[in-house]
């Protein structure tokens, strides 16, 4: 298995310790964070870099495969490190979003669907996403509790 140095400079992409940090952010997460939310764990450490220097990083990573974007519809993206095939449920009223991992993609990603998807649309469909929207556990909860006016 390469290592993220390795398929950068793969690709002839300069391997830089902001790339790096925001990488190890990402793989070291579940929870999906957006820019804004690598930028504030990366300001102790990294004062100086930028929120441009995130964007930036983040479209890097995801040209090389390295990440994948997510698009919850909270009017930003999300970034995830796992890359394989998987769906992801987000919580409609903090705004977590988990992974789904029991219900693999690959069945949705299967070629004689995808060329169905073509007959029927005329697109060639390069990614297969699925996101589930609730309420989360925690939500759930706090919701109950106010109900009963405790």
């Amino acid at each position: 298995m390469q290592t993220i140095e390795e398929i950068l400079r793969a690709k002839k992409i300069k391997v830089t310790p902001q790339r790096m940090a925001v990488y190890s952010i990402l793989k070291k997460t579940d929870s999906h964070p957006n820019v804004e939310m690598i930028y504030q764990k990366l300001k102790p450490d990294y004062p100086a870099m930028s929120l441009a220097t995130i964007y930036k990083t983040v479209d890097v990573l995801k040209k090389v495969g390295l990440i994948q974007e997510l698009s919850v519809g909270e009017g930003g993206l999300r970034y995830d490190a796992k890359i394989r095939p998987h769906s992801h449920v987000y919580c409609e009223i903090c705004g977590k979003v988990d992974d789904v991992e029991q219900y693999p993609l690959n069945e949705l990603q299967d070629r004689f669907l995808l060329e169905k998807v073509k007959n029927e649309t005329g697109y060639d469909v390069s990614i297969v996403q699925l996101y589930f929207f609730g309420k989360c556990p925690q939500c759930s909860i706090n919701k109950e509790t106010k109900a009963r006016g405790a």
